[in-house]
């Protein structure tokens, strides 16, 4: 399948939609300006409490005549902006394809020769977030705004993140069982061809993290500017360790050798001055980056470039290797919080090293998706954003806004389709809300059979009094997915061309597990075909699943303004009853912050990441072998992301 990079199949036609939308454009910012001057959010209403000289009401009283009348001005050429660009959407496609090539050892062509099929299996990390990026007038609603500047800052913490060294820490004490939770999302064997490399660099008795990296660039540095040219950002074997941080070191707490990181552990991020900008309003190095230097120990780590002095008391080779595998067996025994879970499971400040897929949701404004795409392109070599139909194409409403899916990957694109759901109402018939199916190649066998993965992203309809809507879209999405598969397999049993290695669907299914107004979608035929790593059945989660959906009352609350102190309060029954969403009461007038004794469960869980046990080739399984929740988008957003990595292997590997 030809992939286009261009929304329009002529210049032409592109040329006409840009003058058009030139026309429409100062009528549409200027209307979103007037408006968003009217929907203040809770850290805007906190300054002017703090603004004993009103000067934002004056601003807004000073800006909203002249808005309206440059508004007036602009409606003509508005007008007939529309009249030529209304018509032209029936001939775009939907969606636009961006490639940045990327020869390095991390660039897709090169991932794809990695795996042959062959050897111990390979992860690949999923993640999905809804980001919020509708136009500021409408974010607003949310309780978020500067949309521009978020789009910017959400890239850079995923990048970031994603791209980080691949460091594993493992805490050596007594009383502590848990895995640090910036190392959790790096608890990944090196992306090697057959998954079993020994990593590099002795194990330590340290509270930081001795770095064997590219000869004195600081990880930090490229945490935040992304991998160099040339360099693997798939957290390369010379790029990983393994680091014991010990409870005592001789008889003494490890604290006492350090007493600035000491006090830096026990204070983590949470010394956020009264009237901090938001996070999206921060410099790069901020607290959501690794350049942080207030992060805490907890989901932060120092990490020091350069090599080791070698003292004489180094063990031999042999001895090394030994005491790293039983390091990593007794941390793999303590890291699981649950003992009956088959995978690992936490609340993580950082997305997960190596990320090879991302959905996104709701990156509904144009120019914020420009802003993503070139910041996503540090890392993510393959990306498919504006991703819908406009106007009346392909669907019965009128639509504005596109379907606001976002998809990024480091593996190569081979098809794609995009489907509208026909039924959306409310509101939500304004956006072209639907379905995105991918097939991406991830190998190649030696006898050259394609390797290959199935990833649908997709955002169902949000009311939640309609649950009909919603059941009837999860029924087209199964069809859709089922029609996508049919009309791209080019393996046949006599002739098997390619081998189908795992089908994932994530998105922002707008239910949850434990609303009883949402039985009828908890039920759904989708969940017995597709496997949810939170669930136990309709109505009953994880005890360690928590809700994705934040208050959004409280996005601005020093307790929970940056990704540390997020986390910190996730991890706690009191934090999530504060700060999470739960379903509405049933008992009018009953807020959530008053009715806390009532709150069942972890808050409410909208977004998904399922996979299939069915479908694919014989012989091989795809399982889980981590999920996390992240809160690396603090500030930036009303979701909280969640990521998952499969391990996939072929079945008479295991046996």
């Amino acid at each position: 399948m030809v992939l286009y990079t261009t929304p329009f199949p002529n210049s032409c036609l592109s040329a006409l939609h840009a003058v058009s939308w030139a026309l429409i454009f100062p009528c549409y910012w200027l209307v979103d300006r007037l408006l968003a001057s009217f929907i203040p959010t809770t850290y805007e209403k906190r300054q002017r409490a703090d603004d004993p000289c009103c000067l934002q009401l004056f601003c807004t009283v000073l800006f909203t005549p002249v808005y309206l009348a440059l508004l007036v001005a602009a409606l003509p050429f508005a007008f007939l902006g529309f009249i030529f660009w209304s018509p032209l959407q029936s001939a775009r496609r939907p969606y636009s394809y961006s490639r940045l090539e990327d020869k390095s050892p991390a660039g897709g062509a090169a991932l794809l020769s990695e795996w042959k099929g062959t050897g111990a299996g390979k992860s690949f990390c999923f993640a999905t977030a809804n980001v919020c990026l509708l136009p500021d007038s409408l974010a607003r609603l949310n309780n978020v705004f500067n949309t521009q500047a978020r789009a910017k800052e959400i890239g850079q913490r995923i990048r970031n993140g994603a791209a980080r060294p691949q460091i594993k820490i493992y805490i050596d004490s007594p009383t502590n069982t848990s895995i640090s939770a910036a190392s959790f999302s790096s608890l990944v064997s090196p992306q090697g061809g057959d998954g079993s490399r020994a990593v590099p660099g002795s194990i330590k008795r340290t509270a930081s993290v001795e770095y064997k990296g590219d000869g004195g660039r600081h990880p930090s540095d490229e945490a935040a500017n992304g991998p160099a040219s040339g360099e693997q950002a798939d957290g390369s074997l010379e790029d990983s360790c393994i680091v014991r941080i010990g409870g005592e070191e001789g008889g003494r707490p490890q604290e006492a050798d350090d007493p600035a990181t000491g006090s830096q552990a026990k204070n983590g991020a949470g010394g956020t001055p009264k009237g901090q900008t938001p996070n999206h309003n921060q410099r790069d190095g901020d607290s959501g980056s690794l350049g942080s230097p207030s992060a805490s120990r907890e989901s932060l780590v120092k990490a020091r470039a350069g090599q080791d002095s070698g003292g004489s008391g180094e063990p031999g080779a042999n001895s090394k290797l030994l005491y790293k595998t039983s390091v990593v067996k007794k941390a793999a025994a303590r890291r699981r919080r649950h003992p009956d879970e088959a995978f690992d499971h936490e609340v993580s400040a950082f997305f997960p090293a190596n990320l090879d897929f991302l959905c996104l949701q709701e990156v509904f404004d144009k120019r914020a998706a420009a802003k993503l795409k070139e910041q996503l392109h540090g890392y993510f070599e393959y990306i498919l954003y504006d991703v819908g139909v406009y106007g009346c194409h392909g669907c019965c409403n009128f639509k504005c806004l596109n379907s606001g899916l976002f998809f990024a990957s480091r593996y190569p694109v081979m098809d794609v389709a995009y489907h509208c759901y026909p039924n959306g109402c409310s509101f939500d018939a304004l956006a072209s809300k639907g379905a995105l199916f991918l097939k991406v190649q991830v190998g190649s066998t030696p006898q050259d059979q394609r390797i290959v993965g199935y990833i649908a992203c997709t955002h169902l309809h949000a009311p939640p009094e309609d649950s009909a809507v919603r059941c009837e879209q999860l029924d087209l999405l199964q069809d859709w997915l089922a029609d996508f598969r049919k009309s791209t397999s080019s393996t046949s049993t006599a002739n098997p061309e390619e081998l189908v290695v795992f089908d994932v669907i994530c998105g922002d299914l707008n239910f949850d597990n434990c609303s009883s107004d949402d039985k009828l979608e908890q039920q759904h035929s989708l969940f017995t075909r597709y496997k949810d790593p939170c669930r136990l059945g309709p109505g009953e989660e994880k005890p360690w699943a928590i809700g994705t959906l934040l208050d959004t009352n409280g996005l601005y609350d020093e307790d929970v303004c940056t990704p540390d102190n997020l986390q910190k309060v996730l991890e706690s029954e009191e934090g999530r009853r504060e700060y999470l969403a739960f379903p509405t009461s049933k008992s009018p007038g009953a807020g959530q912050k008053g009715r806390k004794d009532l709150l069942k469960g972890n808050g409410r869980r909208i977004d998904y990441m399922l996979h299939a046990e069915e479908g694919l080739c014989p012989d091989w399984k795809a399982e889980v072998e981590e999920f996390s929740f992240i809160t690396q988008l603090s500030g930036l957003t009303d979701h909280l992301p969640v990521a998952m990595r499969l391990m996939v292997s072929a079945g008479e590997e295991e046996a």
